[in-house]
């Protein structure tokens, strides 16, 4: 994931809180947030996520007029091709991770860009399913002085053949 411009919106983080049920007053009311040890509106912990909107190629996000795997098992009769992220080795991969380092708040106002790069790769022996081999992304995001405000940190896992039976 690359993204040039994430534009952080009042109206997005508000809506965001509201679909995580999180009502804490400090993601939508101004005054009540000046209040606060922040002093103004703040995004939530996971907000940073929804930057994926903002790529052009972010996979799970359909374009428009092209088929799409869908975000259930074959759920539009599409079949994602082997090797296109998550699995290989003809076992089965999945997110098993993620961590966010904060190094202020983000709020509206503020426009990120963020940044992908390769972190560490270990394995491990799984009992069921052969070798398990995890992955780590880091994503930097910064703000529109360039400044580092948030690191994620995601752990992917793939498996070297489906799991026994």
């Amino acid at each position: 994931m690359a993204v040039k411009k994430f534009p952080v919106e009042g109206s997005h983080i508000m809506m965001f809180a509201r679909s995580i049920a999180d009502g804490n007053e400090i993601y939508y009311d101004e005054d009540y947030a000046a209040s606060t040890e922040p002093g103004r509106v703040i995004a939530p912990p996971t907000f940073a996520q929804s930057s994926a909107q903002f790529d052009p190629d972010y996979f799970l996000r359909p374009k428009i007029g092209e088929d799409w795997f869908g975000s259930g098992k074959e759920a539009t009769g599409i079949k994602r091709e082997a090797g296109s992220g998550g699995g290989g080795g003809g076992g089965g991969g999945l997110h098993a991770e993620q961590h966010f380092e904060y190094h202020r708040h983000i709020g509206p106002g503020d426009v990120l860009t963020a940044e992908v790069k390769p972190g560490k790769t270990w394995e491990k022996e799984g009992k069921r399913s052969g070798k398990l081999v995890f992955s780590e992304t880091v994503t930097e995001y910064r703000d529109q002085n360039g400044e580092l405000v948030i690191t994620a940190r995601g752990v992917g896992v793939r498996t070297e053949r489906p799991v026994d039976q």
